[in-house]
């Protein structure tokens, strides 16, 4: 891949504006049009997309919780391991009154929710019986008199 194809890739991992792109990595063209045109063939690059596939996938497992983490954060958050940073304001007399910040247990009702969360992905929490069962069905007519059966 060349520098400049490298500087587009990088460029377009910005906000995937490919004619935006394009223009930052080859700024002798003016033209809105054949930069889109032009950006278009280098994202159906093979080395090009390689680079920027490979990139997309790093942005993607620094930034994003995967399941692990979520479950951990939940348990973290249901056991009370938690503590959020809060503001709290004091009177100090006089009519005058100071803010300071504390740490704070996680609430009840936030350990609840994680739990049902929790729950809720361990299906501990359902109204359907699963029944597997081996019998068999016997279906009798009954047509009565005068059916001329």
């Amino acid at each position: 891949m060349t520098e400049k194809q490298k500087r587009f890739a990088d460029e377009y991992l910005i906000d995937l504006n490919g004619t935006r792109a394009y223009k930052v990595a080859y700024p002798s063209v003016k033209k809105d049009q054949v930069a889109a045109t032009n950006a278009g063939r280098l994202l159906r690059n093979a080395e090009v997309k390689t680079y920027i596939d490979e990139q997309l996938e790093k942005i993607h497992n620094e930034k994003t919780a995967d399941a692990q983490e979520v479950l951990e954060y939940l348990t973290a958050v249901m056991r009370n391991e938690q503590t959020e940073e809060v503001v709290v304001v004091e009177g100090t007399g006089d009519g005058c009154s100071e803010a300071r910040t504390m740490e704070k247990d996680t609430s009840i009702k936030d350990r609840v929710k994680a739990a049902e969360l929790l729950g809720k992905r361990y299906s501990l929490f359902t109204d359907k019986m699963e029944l597997d069962a081996d019998m068999a069905l016997d279906i009798t007519i009954d047509y009565g008199e005068g059916d001329g059966a």
